[in-house]
């Protein structure tokens, strides 16, 4: 059965920027109750707190960020960037340990968005790019979806037969 690397905040775990999270949704539940679940929060997972302020990538792209190009800043400019690396590779050594093909993330996050992210200016406004996290996934072969995505990634794990 294939394993899922799933957003916390998505399971209802309080680890967003401003403390909460999110009901997990129908499908989310299930999958969990069948065990395929490996939740994690990168942006706790790399050292950050909870609550925290809010981040963004000025131009929205997570992959600039890992090749270095750009740095994720903070609402009061202050950079944040070794913590989300750190979180992504953490999000890489789940993926590797437990053999995961498939990701559902935050939708729009500095992490985990896998379409979109906001633009840096704490205004906002939406840019097309991919959170951190969500840019190592998939340089390293993992299909990203987000919790809007859900009935995508099911029909895909109905029609991929297990690796």
């Amino acid at each position: 059965m294939d394993k899922i690397l799933v957003s916390a905040c998505l399971l209802g775990q309080p680890v967003r920027y401003d403390g909460g999270a999110y009901g997990a949704l129908p499908l989310l539940r299930q999958w969990q109750a069948q065990g395929r679940l490996v939740p994690l929060c990168p942006e706790v997972a790399g050292g950050l707190p909870t609550p925290r302020q809010p981040a963004e990538i000025p131009g929205g792209q997570g992959a600039a960020v890992l090749d270095g190009r750009v740095q994720v800043l903070d609402i009061e400019g202050r950079d944040v960037s070794r913590a989300f690396i750190a979180g992504a590779e953490l999000a890489l050594q789940r993926v590797r340990q437990h053999g995961i093909r498939y990701a559902v993330l935050k939708a729009r996050s500095p992490s985990c968005g896998n379409s979109e992210t906001y633009d840096g200016g704490f205004t906002g406004t939406r840019v097309a790019g991919e959170g951190v996290t969500a840019a190592a996934l998939r340089r390293h072969g993992v299909r990203v979806f987000n919790e809007t995505e859900l009935d995508q990634l099911a029909r895909l794990l109905t029609e991929t037969p297990e690796a």
